[in-house]
């Protein structure tokens, strides 16, 4: 955050002072105005950026036994831009050397879904999970190593999640 923080405020000080050069290029032609304009705009491209990049730099940090079962995007009003080109707010991965079958039934799956997600920080949750292969029924485990069937879902047959764990 705090790197995130310096790495605008110097964006902002760059485009700024493309702008000053600019303006004496022109023998102060340009209106001074387009000195905070260009330090602002080179702040938001900087951010929008930095949004845009995001999972595609946290993927290439994953190690290789993590595969991507997951993806989402979110377009929210105050980033106008989402609507038009949305991007990965959010991905979950499976370890699939975690993957443990179970010794009685071998449809039974045990495993932990990792949930990376972009906010003001970066987030990271993880959660074991069961998953009956043959029924499709997804069952988050509690802290305790109860099912949680409350949460129960039953998960589609093309599902990457399905698809990764049951192979």
């Amino acid at each position: 955050m705090f790197w995130t923080l310096v790495a605008t405020a110097v964006c902002g000080l760059g485009a700024a002072g493309i702008a000053l050069a600019l303006r004496s290029l022109t023998r102060q032609r340009l209106p001074k105005w387009i000195i905070p304009a260009f330090a602002g705009a080179g702040m938001m491209a900087y951010l929008i950026q930095g949004e845009y990049t995001w999972y595609d730099f946290k993927q290439a940090q994953l190690p290789s036994e993590a595969v991507v079962v997951n993806t989402e995007s979110q377009a929210v009003f105050w980033r106008p831009w989402s609507f038009a080109f949305p991007y990965v707010t959010a991905f979950s991965t499976v370890d699939i050397n975690s993957v443990q079958r179970n010794a009685n039934d071998d449809n039974v799956v045990l495993f932990t879904l990792y949930r990376f997600e972009q906010k003001l920080t970066d987030s990271v949750s993880h959660r074991v999970h069961l998953l009956n292969c043959t029924d499709r029924e997804l069952v988050p485990l509690a802290s305790d190593g109860r099912p949680s069937l409350d949460n129960m879902k039953i998960l589609t047959p093309d599902d990457r999640l399905l698809i990764t764990v049951c192979r």
